[in-house]
This record gives structure tokens, C-alpha cells and sequence, in this order.
């Protein structure tokens, strides 16, 4: 059941934004409300904030707040100046809905984990300062030793913002950070998902610690949500949390073609029909790339990534010139770049090719940095760069932040010397940053047993997404169908039942929500 949200933009176009269930039957089934009849589920002291009915502009006044009396929203204070809320719960990955209410020229935030801010502004026809300032932006680190001091600010795609007074809202999906038992930390906290005003403003947005003003400068697998009270006057209401649901599942264009889909717009029905987040293609151009963007981007589906390569032989052109003009496009798209790498005079795995693949790929994401694009090398089957260690030995040398390495689950099969999947995805998960599965058979020699649909097969998928989800792992994962055949959509119709039913290992714990309500 998916829950559809109509809200008119800023722009004035009318948006669809749809927030599937993710639970057995719903999300909001275990949905735990924190504003209403009073402030109990937040901690004291609760200082200036009361519990009111509604809120609006002051007459005369138009940045302070006047209220109603009665339930249902909060507001701090008469003059915007009070104590942080901390709820009494704390939480790891989670949904959150919230809708709020500033003055002219308030400022305040919502702090996951009390730790992580999406920026809560006045940005009604305004112009950013610095980014992650805008109501909606994903507010930046601080470091009194650099220069300048704020840095890993994300500013939001585009401006959803509503004139001070209008209630406006926001719609969030979390992944808190993971630990190992030591308590090192082993996967970055991220925004998945960031919607402000049924306008998404985020996706995938990985955090290296906490932002500036945070209740805490550590970072732990669980912490409570905060809504920062001294800034501004500023209100909430209908502030609720649920599970975040399994990771994101998304499909290669390997599995999405056949005569009947063959363009962008028919490839992306299908998809978002069938219940998947989103595609990702080979790259063929600027022009199919913009087209896609085009019909994803109406349907509410990412490009998770785009498939090319590099060419490391002397001589040899080192990669598709338009990819440059191709990361202006993919900007504030969170779009990965896989990059796999060949060579005639190198063979898979040699480690003699290094130095002039290490200087193609800080080429590469030197260049995608600068419109916020990451790379992920790509293993591939009797390719230079073949197994997930190689992409794990050349990412270290590259040295980059935004290169990681991508885990192939059909490659490794065909190329792996062991089925220690387990040792594998955590040598890789520092640089972890994109898994692709489908059905194999764990005997598998050749593509017809080493990929199929998710239904099929002898490999224990539910199996590796348990060494998944222990390993930390909380990035998105593709869907495989090179050389299946077939249907499409009923390719992809079995492979979606199968992840539903596989994905349960992903949920995580929910008993924090309380007691699941019935379905509506």
C-alpha cells in the first residue's frame, strides 16, 4: 500500500510524491507520533515550548508567532529564544514526517540522532549564502583548523520553500551510521531520501560525522531526534516516525529491455508500476542521459548509476570525452559513476597497470567532486579490473572520498576462488558503496546459471543479505538481468516478489515504534 501525498510547489506545479510502505502491510503501522496532546515523548527540560492548536504570523509583527490554544502542534516560545527539544527515545534508521511553521527570518532544524541537521529556514525567495543554509539543505560540518571552517553543507536541488506563515513539510528517510563490535565505525550515517513540500530536495546524501550545532560531536548507532528551539520562532505539528524499511532496490537496464520497453519512458513505468526505486543504465550519451533524467524524475525514480568505463593502455583514449559534460548533468542527482577498466596489455587482476589507472580515476573524480558525483569501480569478469579486491587495492591508492567500489554478486561468483562472501564484503566495506545481486545457482560456471531472476537459483540470497546488513552495509542494491531473456516486466514482477520476501533481514529492529497498529 503506498500512501500518496499531493502538495502544490512553490513553482506552482502540482507534484505526486509517493512514499511506499515498507513493512509487511505498512510503515505507518508502526508509526510513533511525537507531537500532540502534550510533551511527554520529549525529554526535560522542555523550557519556553508549549503545546497549542495553531500558529500564525504576529499581527504587526510578522517575525514572531501568535497561537491558538488547544492540541496538536508546539511552538517555542513567545519569542523563539528557548531550550532544544531531545525526544526520549532514540533511533537508528528511521522515516520521519514533519510539518512546521517559521516567522519571517526564523531559523531552526531537525536534527537526526540529535547529530545530523536538515536545515529548518525562512528561504522564501532567497538566495543561498553558503550551502546547506536553505530550508531543506543538509546543514555542513565544522572545523575551527580549516579554511574555510564549514565544509560538507547540501544545499537542496531547488527551493520547495513556502512564504513564512504556511505550514510546509518534510518526508525523510535516515540510515544512521555502523559500528563493528569494537565501536569503529564502519559505514557512514546518510539521507536517503529528503522531501520538502512533496518536492525532493536529496538523495543519497552520505554525512562523514555530525553538523555544526549538534546535541553531540560523537557518533553511535542510535540517538534521539531534536528539534533546535533558540534560533527563531518557529512551530511543529504531526511529527511521526517509523521504520525506514529495507534498502533501496533498484534495477540494471539489463533487466528493464525488451521489444516491449525499449524507451526511457516506457522503462521507467514499468519501473516505478512494479515498486522499484529507481534504474541503472549504461551511459550512451548526453542526450539518452538527459532523457532519462527526464522520465525518472517525473515518476519519482533515481538514477542510481551509470555504467562506463576506462581504458588504461598507453595511447588509448582513457575514457568517453562527453562524460565531463555528462557530471554537469548528473548534478545534484547523487548519480554513481560505475567504472569498470580494460586492457589489451595488462591481464585481469595485474597489478602492473596500477599507476595509470589510479591516474584515469583522480582524473575522473577530481572532476565528478565538483558537481557532486561519486565514482564505483566496477569488477568485472576477465577485465583488468576483475575481482572485488582489485576495486578495493586501486580505490586505496586513488585516495579519494568520493571513490568506492562496487560488489558484483554475479562476477564473483564467476570469479571468486572461494564463497567466503562474508570475508569479502568486509574487506570491501570501507569502499562499499553500491551492491548488485540476482538468483545464481552456488555452482554456477556460466551467465545462464550465474544470473537470474531473484526467485531462482541455488545461492542463498536471504543468506548474503544477512552478510550485508551485519557488515553494515545500508547503500542502495541493483537488480542483475544481463542475458536473461524473456519478459521484462515479468522478469522484474518475480524479482520484486522475491526481494519483498528476502528483504525482511533488511527491516531492522522495530519494537522502538511500540506495538504495530492495525493497517489503515
Amino acid at each position: 500500500m503506498a500512501k500518496r501525498l499531493r502538495i502544490a510547489a512553490a513553482t506552482g506545479v502540482l507534484l505526486t510524491c509517493v512514499w511506499t510502505s515498507f513493512g509487511a502491510n505498512c510503515s505507518e503501522c508502526h508509526k510513533l507520533p511525537l507531537t500532540g496532546d502534550d510533551l511527554a515523548a520529549w525529554r526535560s527540560p522542555t523550557g519556553g515550548w508549549n503545546v497549542v492548536q495553531d500558529a500564525t504570523l504576529a499581527p504587526g509583527n510578522e517575525k514572531l508567532l501568535t497561537t491558538q490554544p488547544g492540541k496538536g502542534a508546539i511552538v517555542n516560545g513567545p519569542t523563539g529564544k528557548t531550550v532544544n527539544l531531545l525526544s526520549k527515545k532514540e533511533f537508528g534508521d528511521v522515516r520521519v514526517h514533519i510539518e512546521f511553521l517559521v516567522s519571517k527570518d526564523s531559523n531552526s532544524g531537525v536534527y537526526f540522532m540529535g547529530r545530523y541537521e536538515v536545515q529548518v529556514f525562512d528561504s522564501w525567495q532567497k538566495t543561498s549564502d553558503y550551502p546547506g543554509i536553505e530550508c531543506g539543505g543538509i546543514y555542513q560540518r565544522w572545523d575551527e583548523s580549516r579554511r574555510p571552517q564549514g565544509f560538507e553543507g547540501h544545499s537542496p536541488r531547488v527551493n520547495a520553500s513556502k512564504a513564512p506563515g504556511q505550514w510546509q513539510s518534510f518526508d525523510v528517510v535516515f540510515r544512521a551510521p555502523r559500528f563493528d563490535k569494537t565501536g569503529r565505525k564502519i559505514a557512514n550515517a546518510r539521507f536517503e531520501k529528503v522531501a520538502h513540500n512533496g518536492v525532493l530536495v536529496h538523495r543519497d546524501v552520505v554525512l562523514t560525522g555530525p553538523t555544526r550545532a549538534g546535541a553531540y560531536d560523537d557518533e553511535k548507532p542510535l540517538g534521539p531526534l531534536m528539534l533546535q528551539g533558540d534560533h527563531g520562532p518557529v512551530a511543529y505539528r504531526n511529527l511521526w516516525l517509523a521504520p525506514a524499511g529495507p534498502n533501496p532496490f533498484f534495477a540494471m537496464d539489463t533487466a528493464t529491455q525488451d521489444p516491449n520497453h525499449k524507451t526511457a519512458g516506457q522503462q521507467a513505468q514499468m519501473l516505478k508500476e512494479l515498486g522499484y526505486a529507481g534504474i541503472g543504465p549504461g551511459y550512451t550519451g548526453v542526450g539518452p542521459l538527459t532523457e532519462m533524467l527526464k522520465e525518472l524524475d517525473a515518476r519519482d525514480l533515481q538514477l542510481f548509476a551509470l555504467y562506463t568505463g576506462v581504458n588504461i593502455d598507453p595511447g588509448a583514449q582513457p575514457y568517453d570525452p562527453s562524460l565531463k559534460d555528462a557530471m554537469k548533468i548528473l548534478d545534484g542527482h547523487n548519480t554513481i559513476l560505475w567504472i569498470f577498466a580494460q586492457s589489451k596489455e595488462h591481464g585481469p587482476s595485474t597489478m602492473e597497470g596500477d599507476a595509470r589507472a589510479v591516474e584515469i580515476l583522480r582524473e575522473l573524480a577530481d572532476a565528478a567532486a565538483s558537481h557532486n558525483v561519486r565514482l564505483s569501480l566496477y569488477p568485472h569478469h576477465s577485465f583488468w579490473m576483475e575481482t572485488i579486491e582489485d576495486t578495493v587495492r586501486i580505490a586505496g591508492k586513488v585516495n579519494r572520498p568520493n571513490v568506492g567500489v562496487t560488489f558484483n554478486l554475479c562476477h564473483w561468483l564467476r570469479v571468486g576462488p572461494s564463497r567466503d562472501a562474508k570475508t569479502a564484503i568486509e574487506n570491501a566495506m570501507p569502499y562499499l558503496s553500491m551492491v548488485n545481486i540476482n538468483g545464481a545457482d552456488s555452482d554456477g560456471k556460466d551467465w545462464k546459471t550465474l544470473i537470474q531472476t531473484l526467485d531462482r537459483g541455488t545461492f542463498d540470497v536471504r543468506g548474503f543479505l544477512e552478510i550485508l546488513r551485519d557488515a553494515g552495509y545500508t547503500g542502495p542494491i541493483g537488480f542483475q538481468g544481463y542475458g536473461i531473456g524473456g519478459d521484462a516486466r515479468d522478469n522484474l514482477q518475480r524479482t520484486m516478489a522475491a526481494w519483498e520476501k528476502h528483504s525482511q533481514v533488511l527491516r531492522g529492529d522495530v519494537a522502538v515504534f511500540g506495538e504495530p497498529r492495525k493497517a489503515p
